[in-house]
């Protein structure tokens, strides 16, 4: 069964990687134009204050930490994308030298990655 998993969890390399850096560029715009929660516990506050339109959480983000949030997500109807990188992808791709396991999106700005995700999910 182990290698079983390692084999679900590759990804076609050439679209993984074209989709992260798609990813990855419309974070930055969001992190320059619009508004971000970074973090465990302002992602859970602007979710249960029905702020966050779009949560992103990490590759190597906690699997209990994940389906809570996964959990509380869908109570509030917002939609979850699981970035295909580690913390450390996730706060580069933000701009920021510290890892970030997971963001809520609270406000697009000039980024058009709330409508993409929505249609990708």
């Amino acid at each position: 069964t182990h290698s079983f998993c390692a084999e679900f969890d590759t990804m076609p390399a050439k679209k993984s990687k074209k989709t992260m850096e798609n990813i990855n560029s419309r974070l930055q715009l969001v992190m320059r134009s619009g508004k971000a929660a970074l973090g465990y516990k302002t992602t859970l506050r602007s979710l249960r204050t029905g702020r966050a339109k779009l949560v992103i959480i990490s590759g190597n983000c906690p699997p209990l930490r994940k389906s809570e949030i996964e959990y509380i997500s869908m109570l509030s109807r917002t939609h979850v994308h699981h970035y295909a990188g580690s913390n450390t992808d996730l706060g580069t791709a933000c701009g920021k030298y510290f890892q970030v396991a997971m963001l809520a999106i609270t406000d697009g700005g000039d980024s058009d990655i709330l409508k993409s995700m929505e249609s990708e999910g």
